[in-house]
């Protein structure tokens, strides 16, 4: 299979998906949810796999959706519609990414996400479909489009964390660091940056030496705990949630700032803390 986004290879019952868009910090095109998916198939249809690792290539492991190609280009796209617009072509093109994001989740085989630097927004959804999360200790990762344009349409925040705590992340937009990540119990380990694939490859080839039945059957038990939670159900409000958020009022006036003044600007406003205008105010 040929991939335009990310990168396949496999050794020794582990295969190793690297994101490789280095030049956009890994931002996620169009085409690199499903192509994500699709090399989880692969891994899961290979049995000399047991293990699956998935990381970025570069700077940094995923910056989030590409606001340059979805905020900043004028006009529609498969993100914006114009108005009025309809909520479930919306929620069609979001689930999409929601459930090839959330392959990592079902894969048959445990997922690993290596994480420097950064894993924000929509790269938080990748690291946090993951079974498990290891990061640098000064990595950062957080969801700050909750302060507008987006709602985390994988919900793995409160599954992972609690209400309380992610309520703290959600409700402030914040970054913590991969140091911060691991005291809250958001990812299972943080470790100074040279010694990231060293830990990475320790948890891989532990569960590597592991029948694949055995950790399909392991995996199955536990995740079917969390979709008896309701976490189809959460994924479904998250999704639609994540439509109106770049459809509202304030969304509108993020999408118009940024093709007025770059992706950069509409992202220092947001990060900032300063006011996001509020109805009528967006038109001023």
């Amino acid at each position: 299979m040929t991939f335009t986004s990310l990168r396949y290879e496999t050794q020794d019952r582990i295969a190793r998906i690297t994101l490789n868009r280095p030049a956009r910090l890994n931002a996620i095109s169009a085409k690199m949810p499903a192509e994500i998916a699709a090399a989880v198939a692969l891994a899961n249809e290979d049995d000399a796999v047991h293990v699956i690792i998935l990381q970025g290539e570069g700077k940094g492991f995923c910056s989030g959706y590409d606001l340059k190609e979805f905020a900043e280009k004028p006009g529609a796209n498969s993100g914006v519609q114009d108005m009025p617009w309809d909520p479930m072509r919306d929620y069609r093109f979001m689930k999409a990414c929601t459930d090839h994001f959330s392959s990592l989740w079902r894969s048959y085989k445990p997922t690993i996400a290596k994480v420097h630097h950064v894993a924000v927004a929509g790269g938080s959804d990748i690291a946090l479909a993951c079974d498990f999360v290891i990061m640098e200790n000064e990595a950062r990762i957080g969801y700050p489009p909750a302060r507008v344009w987006g709602c985390p349409t994988t919900a793995m925040w409160v599954y992972r964390l609690g209400a309380e705590k992610a309520k703290r992340m959600l409700l402030t937009g914040d970054l913590v660091t991969g140091r911060e990540a691991k005291e809250m119990g958001l990812v299972l380990d943080a470790v100074e940056p040279p010694m990231l694939e060293q830990r990475v490859m320790q948890l891989a080839e532990r569960m590597a030496g592991v029948p694949r039945n055995q950790l399909m059957m392991q995996k199955l038990m536990i995740n079917q705990a969390y979709d008896n939670m309701g976490l189809a159900n959460t994924q479904m409000i998250a999704t639609v949630f994540d439509g109106i958020t770049r459809h509202s009022p304030e969304g509108s006036w993020f999408k118009d700032y940024a093709e007025a003044n770059g992706f950069a600007a509409a992202v220092a406003w947001r990060d900032s803390g300063r006011n996001i205008p509020q109805g009528r105010e967006r038109k001023e």
